[in-house]
């Protein structure tokens, strides 16, 4: 639901949309025909004579103070003019198929940068802008809140949406402010806007079962990999899926909030962290006083959102989180070396108790172009079991490699079975793959 000021902060940019050259000098106007190839509207000159003011000698939080009470001088018309200016870049982001956007900071040299297929590249089409341009654009789109994150912590999450008066619902971003060499940096990914279906993840069919609420309904699931290897399209596909198929009560908590799940069977609520509730450990452990069949975690991202995890799965729910890991066995790792050496042994019974599931996926460049989704999963049995207690995770590499008929795979194998069927290079998957002693061993 839109606040009051929401609202009109929407109204004043459809007006400014329907006239684009209002509220702007001559010299403005005059650099709307340049800036219309690309579809974005000159730089507010507000923006630019603030900029252009800021005290030199001014640094760091001192430079984001001042540009902070700038921006709260300013009328809402013009504020609304430097929202829409951004509105204006993400809406190129969409027509050029752009995954993610990135803006300031130092290492930007005052381009806009865009994700496309894989690779990020500056956007020569569109004006540069000075440090203090690019702070002030970005300052402008965020809350009291996330401005103090940015100052206090160096970096401020939140969620976007780019309203679209053609369509019922906006196109959504999630987005993190971030401190670059003194400067603020921005990235905007964008979420996607369809759910793609559980069975075109090419799981096998046991494990597909194993993530759904009707056939497994407890232990803990976990969907890693690298920044942009389509963990949130992964999990919103198993959200999905599980939406359809029972009558029940799903309780998402990200940091921000991406894609937004439409109740049908399940009601599904969506907690912001910062906005709903403090934290993950909080929205954790609130959960368990609302009923919920399925907890989906955003990211197990420290000892207490871990212990918080393990927690809940303990009481005998579904639970779905994610990690930046690239392997099932480095997961595992990873989650156990969170913790102080005397906790160690404790964590290792405690996860091997409540884990099923590990997919770790990543995104290959595909033959033709385009990307394509490679993963590896790891099922819980007894023998793994048994390798997580005994610190011997080593050994569940090769219990996935044989485990097929229980829907098991490493990477390497998904790797080697994309490139037999021609939809990824030799190259790539020798490239992808993370033990390339045992890729080779399959492509001789």
């Amino acid at each position: 639901m839109q606040t009051q000021g929401q609202a009109q902060q929407t109204v004043d940019r459809d007006a400014l949309r329907r006239s684009p050259s209002s509220n702007l000098s001559k010299e403005g106007q005059r650099t709307i025909g340049r800036a219309e190839s690309s579809s974005v509207t000159p730089l507010p000159d507000v923006c630019r004579e603030i900029a252009k003011k800021t005290p030199k000698i001014l640094s760091g939080n001192d430079r984001l103070n001042y540009h902070i009470s700038q921006l709260s001088k300013l009328e809402s018309r013009e504020l609304t003019a430097m929202g829409v200016h951004v509105d204006h870049l993400l809406r190129r982001m969409t027509k050029i198929g752009a995954s993610d956007i990135d803006l300031g900071g130092m290492a930007g040299q005052g381009y806009v940068w865009y994700r496309v297929n894989g690779d990020k590249k500056p956007d020569y089409e569109v004006p540069k802008y000075s440090e203090d341009e690019s702070n002030l654009l970005i300052l402008n789109l965020l809350s009291e809140g996330a401005r103090k994150n940015l100052i206090e912590e160096r970096a401020a999450d939140f969620s976007y949406e780019l309203p679209e008066k053609r369509r019922q619902t906006p196109h959504r971003f999630r987005a993190t402010a971030y401190m670059d060499s003194d400067f603020v940096a921005l990235n905007m990914r964008a979420i996607s806007e369809t759910v793609r279906p559980l069975q075109s993840l090419n799981f096998h069919p046991s494990i597909e079962r194993g993530l759904m609420f009707t056939h497994v309904r407890d232990g803990l699931t976990l969907i890693t990999g690298v920044t942009g290897s389509g963990k949130s399209t992964t999990l919103d596909a198993i959200i999905d899926a599980n939406n359809d198929s029972v009558y029940g009560h799903i309780v998402i908590i990200g940091n921000p909030i991406e894609y937004l799940h439409k109740s049908r069977k399940c009601i599904v609520r969506h907690r912001e962290v910062g906005r709903d509730v403090a934290t993950f450990k909080d929205g954790i452990v609130q959960s368990l006083r609302q009923d919920p069949d399925i907890v989906v975690i955003g990211e197990m991202r420290d000892p207490k959102t871990i212990s918080a995890a393990l927690e809940i799965t303990d009481s005998g729910h579904k639970v779905f989180s994610t990690l930046h890991t690239s392997s099932a066995i480095e997961s595992i790792d990873r989650i156990v070396a969170e913790y102080p050496p005397e906790e160690q042994t404790r964590v290792r019974f405690r996860l091997a108790d409540v884990l099923r599931c590990i997919v770790s996926q990543k995104l290959c460049p595909k033959v033709g172009g385009g990307r394509i989704l490679v993963k590896e999963v790891m099922w819980m049995t007894s023998s793994a079991r048994a390798a997580i207690k005994n610190n011997n995770t080593n050994e569940i590499y090769q219990m996935m490699w044989e485990g097929w008929s229980s829907g098991q795979i490493t990477l390497e194998q998904d790797l080697f079975r994309l490139e037999r069927r021609g939809l990824i290079t030799p190259e790539t998957a020798l490239n992808y793959a993370n033990n390339k002693l045992r890729y080779a061993q399959l492509s001789k």
